[in-house]
């Protein structure tokens, strides 16, 4: 196309918005609330993974002060709380352990997304990613928790099965006769 045919067409173009009176639109910037801050960290324990975020509580003077536990809401597994996930008390104190070895209960909220395992291989690998995202809140923390044993991912798994065996290792009865 000449460039003498494109000029004529914007022209054109522009004589028809200024008749038509579209006016430019003042586009207003959006208010975004600052995100809470958390850590974030993630733990394992045989086939388990768990993603676990921690955030730090904001004080609000309109709540009445904890009496020493903290709400169900404040520790979630899976978008439920710690006791209805865990409802074997001895696994909600695994998940919890780290949290209570810092004394640090109350002091987040903790959020935690878990897949693979069973529930005991769950709450331990939501145990060793908490430690973890403390370590990362203070790393004065570490020493500790490592003393514990928080901190150590165990590699532990199951051997997978081989072919002309039973299991990974057990083999059919052999009969000579």
């Amino acid at each position: 196309m000449p460039k003498v045919k494109k000029e004529k067409k914007i022209k054109k173009i522009k004589k028809e918005v200024k008749k038509k009176g579209v006016k430019k639109e003042i586009k207003k910037p959006k208010v975004v609330e600052k995100p809470e801050k958390y850590y974030q960290a993630i733990g394992r324990r045989k086939t388990a993974i768990a993603l676990v975020r921690l955030f730090t509580r904001r004080l609000q003077p309109s709540l009445p002060p904890a009496e020493g536990k903290p709400l169900e809401s404040d520790f979630l597994v899976n978008g439920k709380p710690l006791n209805v996930y865990f409802p074997n008390p001895e696994y909600q104190q695994v998940a919890l352990a780290s949290l209570k070895k810092m004394k640090a209960e109350d002091r987040f909220r903790v959020f935690a997304r878990v897949k693979g395992g069973g529930l005991l291989a769950q709450a331990e690998a939501i145990r060793h990613a908490t430690a973890r995202a403390l370590v990362l809140f203070n790393p004065d923390y570490r020493k500790r928790l490592k003393r514990a044993g928080f901190l150590t991912r165990d590699p532990r798994m199951k051997e997978r099965k081989k072919f002309g065996l039973k299991r990974a290792r057990k083999a059919p009865q052999w009969a000579k006769r």
